[in-house]
């Protein structure tokens, strides 16, 4: 018996979910109450560092483990005790595929086509996924981003609803990378939704809507990339001088490495202004100038550090209502 569909914007819901291995005074909680919503037709990245329960939280999506505690949905159904029907509406690209070397591209293809009740024409795929003069080469004989390319082809034989890709792009050097990048944005256009982690930061920038950011067990931080940044420092930079006023720069963080200044500031525009008319108005050259708002690179490392944003406020006092989607 399935469960009910139990929300109509995600296609993943998750509540609550806690995931511990062993038992006992050896027992080890890997995933600690996480909550997680992926919306449909959106594309979501879960981001983490080591260890912080990604992989876990996902094998449990996947309805490859069951949850020690907790309740998850996949498109409205339970993904343990309904995984053969969940299996017809969802593609799933693991790290490392595991094909035989031994077969050829097409006739990997095939064979993973017979395990499907409704798959996409082989040759379909082999044009999409641009295979079509590597279909009679045999598996081992591929590079890596042909071989994850055929992988990709697997996963969207089903023509899935929902597309689950852990590390899609891993190994693959930058032009592999971004043909990857450009199918992904392709699955979302054509109304799928995708979950994918990633350790590249720079993809999920530029793919995804929303992140997930994990640490220790737990999401800390979710939102839009913009809502992601919020509250953390930009930066501006140039060629040091040696007669900067501190008053200029009172209340940020200023340091001093190999020739080079750099600001840390959470008011980005007010800062550059200031710096500007002071360096005009003292007929002042800053060389190399640079100013960038908080990138996710930074975010994440501050988070890894366990640093928290600097929260902006309004005039009341009270969190921005940005801030206010963030967990």
């Amino acid at each position: 018996m399935t469960t009910t569909f139990r929300s109509t914007t995600a296609a993943v819901q998750v509540r609550g979910l806690r995931r511990v291995y062993g038992h006992g005074s050896s027992a080890y909680e890997a995933v600690r109450g996480v909550d997680l919503d992926v919306p449909v037709g959106s594309i979501t990245a879960l981001l983490g560092t080591n260890g912080a329960g990604k992989t876990s939280t996902l094998e449990v999506i996947e309805g490859l483990a069951p949850a020690t505690a907790g309740e998850v949905h996949v498109l409205g159904l339970d993904p343990v005790t309904d995984r053969a029907a969940l299996r017809r509406r969802t593609g799933v690209l693991l790290q490392r595929s595991g094909f035989s070397g031994d077969l050829t591209v097409r006739e990997t293809l095939r064979q993973w086509s017979a395990t499907l009740s409704s798959p996409r024409p082989v040759d379909e795929l082999l044009e999409r996924l641009s295979l079509e003069r590597r279909a009679d080469v045999r598996m081992l004989a591929l590079s890596g981003g042909e071989t994850r390319r055929v992988d990709l082809a697997c996963t969207l034989m089903g023509d899935p609803e929902l597309v689950i890709l852990d590390e899609p792009t891993t190994g693959l050097d930058p032009e592999s990378r971004r043909d990857v990048w450009g199918l992904i944005s392709e699955l979302r256009a054509g109304g799928a939704t995708v979950l994918l982690t990633t350790h590249y930061l720079e993809e999920a920038e530029a793919l995804a809507d929303r992140l997930e950011i994990m640490h220790a067990g737990e999401i800390v931080r979710s939102g839009t990339p913009t809502e992601i940044a919020l509250g953390y420092p930009s930066t501006i930079s140039f060629r040091t001088i040696d007669d900067l006023p501190s008053d200029l720069v009172a209340g940020n963080q200023v340091s001093r490495e190999r020739g080079r200044t750099t600001i840390e500031t959470t008011a980005l525009q007010e800062t550059l202004t200031d710096l500007l008319r002071w360096a005009h108005a003292h007929d002042v050259a800053l060389s190399d100038l640079d100013a960038r708002s908080p990138s996710l690179e930074s975010v994440f490392l501050a988070i890894a550090d366990q640093r928290e944003p600097a929260v902006p406020s309004n005039d009341s006092g009270m969190p921005t209502a940005s801030e206010g989607a963030l967990r």
